[in-house]
């Protein structure tokens, strides 16, 4: 990121701070620096899709898979790039031999309104340049794909892991396409994936580097198998999707920025014991609310996603208090959540008190992902 020093008699302006900050990359968070969910979760196989360690991207499967991975945030690095984490996966189940619809895979999605000045869709429409550092023992060829989830469009590319276990940086470039605009939304438009596994329903037709109708039997022809032997392990960090015809420095944003853009999708609101994190109030006798405003607006009007068990929040009210065990109702919008208990609670309408978890084990968060 570059630093513009002020001399004296300079201004801060919004020009100068647009030139310090492209907000060039449409992925976030693809330096893997923040990891609110925890930085390590194993046992990831079958049925396990979903986010679960670096913020903004997921682990993906299909099929019935029986290899088994853990997921976690490291620090093994490129030498001298500036990142400070990766994303790693580690093989800890093999699975030698594939069933056809088998695929495990590392995604990121993207909100079509982040997208508009690609100008897909039209005869201006931007190219495209993916750049990423990744490593691996396991050398040979790797796939992944664009997926234009509005138009049902997709475009792949292979790239191949030549030295064992020694970051290398991969750019693929792919033509702008014109067919099919994204919506101007905060909707899914945009699936950026990487392919661990595949199967023959992914690997049986010709790999499809232009832009066309979604085909999977096209989308990971020659593909390695990651998972054929446990001392397999993938790693990838400075993932860059830009508007250019070529790779640029990938753009490194405040910790806080990057920080905050997840926080649109995902929010901790306390984690672990004795942390206090609302006011609260008895609107009935056995009815117990609290306003959470959101730090940052998401994406969307969030769900809970909450651990609950006995007792593993406390309202503290009038020199006294009452424990309960989950939050079971929840309404929201995107910039504020009303949390309520009115199955464990008993107290006196109209007194008021503060919120806080009672259990190592407690865990509140709300999620607007993709």
């Amino acid at each position: 990121m570059a630093i513009t020093r002020l001399g004296p008699n300079q201004d801060i302006t919004a020009a100068k701070i647009a030139g310090t900050i492209s907000f060039k990359n449409l992925i976030i968070n693809g330096d893997m620096s923040i990891a609110q969910r925890g930085t390590s979760v194993s046992g990831l196989t079958n049925g396990s899709s979903g986010y679960k360690t670096v913020d903004r991207f997921r682990f993906e499967e299909g099929g019935s898979p029986t290899a088994v991975f853990t997921m976690s945030q490291s620090t093994d690095v490129p030498t001298g790039q500036g990142f400070g984490y990766s994303t790693k996966f580690d093989c800890t189940t093999a699975q030698g031999s594939l069933a056809s619809g088998d695929i495990i895979r590392f995604g990121t999605f993207l909100e079509g309104q982040n997208l508009q000045q690609l100008k897909k869709g039209t005869a201006n429409a931007e190219s495209l340049t993916l750049s990423f550092w990744v490593k691996s023992n396991k050398t040979g060829t790797y796939t992944m794909r664009l997926e234009d989830q509005d138009n049902a469009r997709m475009i792949c590319a292979s790239y191949t892991i030549s030295a064992s276990a020694t970051w290398e940086k991969k750019t693929i470039t792919f033509d702008g396409d014109t067919t099919g605009t994204l919506d101007n939304d905060n909707g899914l438009s945009f699936i950026v994936r990487f392919n661990l596994l595949a199967g023959t329903n992914y690997t049986s037709g010709t790999l499809q580097t232009t832009w066309g109708s979604r085909t999977d039997a096209n989308s990971a022809v020659g593909q390695v198998n990651l998972a054929d032997n446990t001392a397999n392990e993938w790693l990838i960090t400075g993932i860059q999707l830009e508007a250019d015809t070529s790779a640029s420095d990938f753009e490194f944003l405040p910790y806080d920025v990057n920080f905050q853009r997840c926080q649109r999708y995902y929010q901790i609101i306390a984690e672990g014991n004795n942390q206090y994190f609302s006011n609260g109030f008895y609107y009935t006798a056995t009815d117990l609310r609290s306003v959470y405003i959101h730090p940052i607006i998401m994406r969307a009007s969030p769900s809970i996603d909450q651990v609950s068990g006995t007792n593993y929040y406390r309202f503290y009210r009038n020199n006294s208090n009452d424990a309960f065990d989950d939050f079971n109702t929840v309404i929201t919008n995107n910039s504020q959540s009303l949390l309520i208990n009115n199955t464990d609670m008993s107290g006196t309408a109209g007194q008021s008190g503060y919120i806080a978890t009672n259990d190592s084990n407690s865990y509140l968060a709300l999620t607007a992902e993709l």
